[in-house]
């Protein structure tokens, strides 16, 4: 274990504090609330964190992910506002602290999901046995064109609280179902009410008859939701591939995201010096080596999706091995990981991480028993770990503010029980967090200093008003595509 000075650290705390600017957290004290999620949030959880108040994390096992930094078996963590300010042990708590005690937990840094179609959350699971083509027909070509701007942000909502209960605080979501501006705001208020840090992607319908106002609308939004740069919820272009597009979104400052890039357009996007750190594509399996190596060279950020593509058939269908996972690390590029969407499977990143693990070990294992040569090292559970936050905050342009445990950054920390039946005893961190641990171990969520999951449970959520919301969205949308819903189908 590695310890940094204590003083230097008490001294960057104080200097954070007294920043004005730092003093919010939530973002959504911007803007009036619109009461659209009925009463699912209790007033007192969209308080902003207040920048004198402290928390003390005390006597876990703690994962910085900061290699500069290190581990430490047993530790304490000091959260002053929204900023962790001291990562060691045997702290001393302030006075008036909120001491709260982690023995028997691992403390991680929270998950990031970096490709996440959000407003589609109530149809989870609805096609578990699906293709690429079911899942088209069900979403952008079933559903999508019904929804109304109040579906956008229950979609948005029930992802946002989804991943904050799964470990997930930051999520950038790609949104393509915005049929209008009202569609657009109403799935960023969602991000917004349910207190997670998001970035949100916006991009146009895939399927039907809409308003056309993207990619204009991008100017309005940034101007409406995005003045300030110090608050949970950020703006980013989303879309296919395109040069007056990506103009566009360039000329406003937004970075950009794509679903998916052919590596024909690899390499003319990179003769024409379009790519860059400010792009981020998902998938990332079928590129050529003459791209991947582009890719390393502009520095663009890929999130590979190995459930989906598998689930779907996309690409190659075992992203882990031979696509996206394999080729990313076979050219030293740093992959974040990314759910894309629960159609079909679970919002956890514990399920991705396991995939990716198993599934690149599968196939490593594989090339080197049939003697090749170029056959891959098998992958490590810290890689896994490292792609499911360092990674994946860099993917979201939010390294500067989460990613690690590092005293300075914004507090996003998740509390993982590492004493219940499941996982218990402990004899390995590292590998409980990837190979063991569950949704349900997760027993505190933090986000820009706001705790948001304690003891198991969502912090302010009224449950029974949640259900009420999401099943009259849902009834509604049955409804319009005369669908009768059959559980056992």
């Amino acid at each position: 274990m590695k310890s940094i000075s204590r003083r230097g650290l008490f001294k960057m705390g104080a200097a954070l504090a007294a920043a004005p600017s730092l003093v919010r957290s939530l973002g959504a004290a911007q803007r009036p609330t619109t009461g659209q999620d009925a009463g699912t949030m209790e007033r007192a959880a969209r308080a902003p964190v207040s920048a004198t108040h402290h928390i003390l994390l005390r006597g876990g096992t703690i994962i910085t992910m900061d290699p500069a930094l290190g581990d430490f078996a047993k530790g304490d963590l000091h959260i002053q506002g929204k900023r962790i300010v001291e990562v060691g042990a045997n702290l001393t708590a302030p006075a008036g602290a909120e001491v709260i005690d982690a023995a028997g937990t691992i403390l991680i840094p929270g998950f990031v999901d970096c490709h996440r179609h959000s407003w589609s959350a109530q149809f989870r699971r609805i096609i578990p046995d699906g293709l690429i083509a079911n899942y088209m027909s069900t979403t952008h070509q079933g559903f999508a064109p019904f929804y109304r701007p109040h579906d956008m942000y229950v979609g948005n909502f029930i992802t946002a609280l989804g991943c904050i209960d799964a470990g997930i605080t930051c999520v950038i979501d790609n949104s393509h179902n915005s049929r209008s501006a009202a569609h657009s705001d109403a799935a960023i208020e969602a991000l917004f009410d349910s207190g997670i840090r998001a970035v949100h992607a916006s991009g146009p319908p895939q399927f039907g008859t809409w308003d056309k106002q993207w990619p204009a609308d991008w100017a309005r939004l940034q101007k409406k939701y995005f003045t300030s740069d110090d608050q949970l919820v950020t703006l980013r272009a989303f879309g296919p591939a395109n040069r007056e597009n990506w103009a566009l979104a360039r000329s406003l400052g937004l970075k950009i995201h794509a679903d998916g890039i052919s590596s024909e357009l690899v390499e003319a996007f990179a003769k024409e010096k379009l790519l860059g750190p400010d792009f981020t594509f998902n998938h990332a399996s079928g590129l050529t080596d003459a791209a991947w190596r582009l890719v390393r060279e502009t520095g663009c950020n890929v999130d590979v999706c190995t459930r989906s593509d598998a689930q779907y058939g996309l690409g190659s269908g075992a992203s882990a091995g031979v696509g996206g996972f394999q080729k990313a690390l076979d050219f030293g590029v740093q992959p974040g990981f990314s759910v894309d969407n629960e159609t079909s499977y679970s919002t956890d990143m514990f399920g991705e991480m396991r995939a990716a693990f198993f599934v690149q070990r599968a196939l490593a294992t594989s090339r080197r028993v049939n003697k090749d040569p170029d056959a891959p090292a098998p992958v490590t559970v810290r890689q896994v770990l490292q792609c499911a936050t360092v990674n994946g905050a860099r993917c979201a342009a939010v390294l500067d503010k989460c990613g690690t445990l590092t005293p300075g950054k914004e507090a996003d920390i998740v509390m993982i029980r590492a004493d219940e039946m499941n996982v218990y005893p402990l004899n390995n961190a590292l590998g409980t967090v990837v190979q063991a641990a569950e949704v349900h171990n997760v027993d505190t969520v933090i986000i820009g200093g706001a705790i948001r999951k304690r003891h198991g449970a969502l912090v302010g959520i009224n449950m029974p008003r949640f259900r009420q919301l999401v099943d009259e969205s849902r009834s509604y949308l049955f409804a319009k595509m005369n669908y009768t819903l059959n559980i056992l189908s």
